[in-house]
C-alpha cells in the first residue's frame, strides 16, 4: 500500500543547480494550496526532494521565499504591463487593454497571484520588516505602473475623477475582486469566463471614462 504522503525523492549531491528554482517551486505551490504560515520549512524541502538544512542554504526562512515569490510575481505583471501598454493618444481600446492585462495575469498564473495578493503574510506588518520591505517595493512599482496609464488618460480630460490615485486605486480594487474570486471560487457557477471578463472590464472602463 502507497503512502498517503510520499516524500519526493532525494536529489543526488552535486545536482544542486536548479535548486533554488525547485525550492521555489514547491513553495509556490506550498503556499497556494495552503497559506503561508500552515507551511513548514521542512515541508517545502521535502516537496522539493531535499534536506531541511539544504533549504537553508538558499533561504534563510520561508519568508524569504515568499518574498522572493512576490516580487517575481509583481515583475512579471510590470513587463506585461509594459508589453501591452500603447504610446500616443489614448483610446477605448487601449483602456481596456491595460486593464484585460491584470485579469490575464491571474487567470494565468493563479498561484503567482495568490501569494503576491491574495495571501495573508503577517498580521502587524513584520513581513515586510523582515524581508526589508522587497514586496512592497516591487508592488508600488507595479501600481505606479497602473497609475502612470491612468494618469494619461486624466491628463487628457478623460477621466470622470481628477484625481489619478483614487481612480487607479478604485480599478485596482474591481479588478482584483473579479481575479480573487474566479480563482478562490472556481466551483460557483459562472457565466462563460471570456463573456464575464470583458463585461466586467467594460462596466469599470465606462465608470472611469467620460
Amino acid at each position: 500500500m502507497k503512502s498517503p504522503n510520499p516524500r519526493s525523492p532525494r536529489k543526488p549531491k552535486g545536482h544542486g543547480a536548479e535548486r533554488r528554482e525547485e525550492i521555489l517551486d514547491a513553495a509556490l505551490a506550498l503556499f497556494s494550496e495552503k497559506g503561508v504560515h500552515a507551511v513548514s520549512t521542512r515541508q517545502i524541502a521535502e516537496k522539493a526532494g531535499i534536506s531541511q538544512p539544504a533549504l537553508y542554504a538558499y533561504f534563510a526562512t520561508k519568508d524569504d521565499m515568499a518574498a522572493e515569490l512576490c516580487v517575481r510575481a509583481f515583475a512579471i505583471l510590470v513587463e506585461r504591463m509594459c508589453a501591452a501598454r500603447v504610446r500616443g493618444a489614448p483610446t477605448v481600446e487601449n483602456f481596456e487593454r491595460s486593464l484585460r492585462v491584470y485579469v490575464d495575469f491571474g487567470m494565468e498564473r493563479p498561484n503567482a497571484y495568490r501569494v503576491a495578493f491574495m495571501i495573508e503574510k503577517s498580521q502587524h506588518g513584520e513581513f515586510l520588516e523582515k524581508t526589508g520591505g522587497r514586496p512592497m517595493i516591487a508592488g508600488l512599482e507595479a501600481f505606479e505602473m497602473f497609475r502612470d496609464i491612468v494618469g494619461e488618460y486624466q491628463a487628457a480630460g478623460l477621466t470622470v475623477l481628477d484625481d489619478a490615485l483614487l481612480t487607479t486605486q478604485t480599478l485596482w480594487a474591481g479588478l482584483h475582486g473579479l481575479v480573487s474570486l474566479l480563482i478562490a471560487r472556481p466551483e460557483f457557477p459562472w457565466a462563460e469566463r471570456e463573456a464575464l471578463v470583458t463585461a466586467h472590464v467594460t462596466m469599470l472602463r465606462r465608470g472611469t471614462l467620460k
